[in-house]
């Protein structure tokens, strides 16, 4: 299936393995160029070259480090020229029907995942 996204880049965050890496895996073998994101270095420089594997063509940059700290959020926008896709796909509140959250847990998902600082990538242009 062509989604002609050939040649965009994608952001995304725990992509060292299981959901985050199969996002990146799908996204490359669409063509598309990835900056990825997670904490533990050795994993992630590994994920990449499997990535590279995937599709030789594309760029793959990766920024180890934990994405709800400010200084890896602008190593990771900073690493990709755009950002066409972002998938978030890092950790959150505790499970259970978010109804059902304090209002501190509900502004610290919102923050992390939807409105916080460094969720636009134009303020760190």
């Amino acid at each position: 299936m062509d989604l002609k996204i050939t040649g965009r880049w994608a952001v995304i965050c725990a992509a060292s393995e299981g959901l985050g890496f199969a996002c990146a895996a799908a996204l490359v073998a669409e063509g598309v160029n990835v900056v990825i994101n997670a904490r533990r270095t050795e994993q992630l420089e590994m994920a990449a070259l499997q990535l590279q594997e995937i599709n030789s063509a594309v760029s793959i940059r990766w920024i180890s480090g934990d994405i709800t700290q400010p200084e890896t959020q602008k190593a990771v926008l900073t690493a990709s020229p755009m950002v066409d896709i972002l998938i978030t796909n890092a950790g959150g509140p505790p499970t259970g029907h978010f109804s059902e959250w304090s209002h501190d847990i509900y502004l610290m998902d919102f923050k992390m995942h939807r409105g916080g600082k460094g969720a636009n990538p134009r303020e760190h242009r």
